[in-house]
């Protein structure tokens, strides 16, 4: 994971799974979501989506994503606060 000395920490986290359809985003089972990590900005976020999307890539249905969690933590502002 990047130092998150370097910069103010906005928390991401990526995830994935396999979809019922490649039209939604409604997953097939819950109980197997492929929970990748929680990162301290979104450029360590996407190595990591990147590095995750690429060896499923021959999989059309499993899909990984990037959730802004900085953003749920502060809804109001929309990142964090010192």
């Amino acid at each position: 994971m990047a130092d998150s000395a370097t910069g103010p920490q906005l928390l991401h986290l990526v995830f994935g799974g396999e979809l019922d359809s490649i039209e939604g985003v409604t997953f097939k089972d819950l109980d197997s979501l492929d929970i990748v990590g929680i990162y301290p900005n979104y450029a360590a976020a996407h190595v990591a989506w990147k590095a995750k999307a690429q060896q499923t890539v021959d999989n059309a249905q499993m899909r990984y994503f990037i959730v802004h969690l900085h953003r749920l933590l502060d809804p109001v502002g929309g990142g964090a606060k010192n």
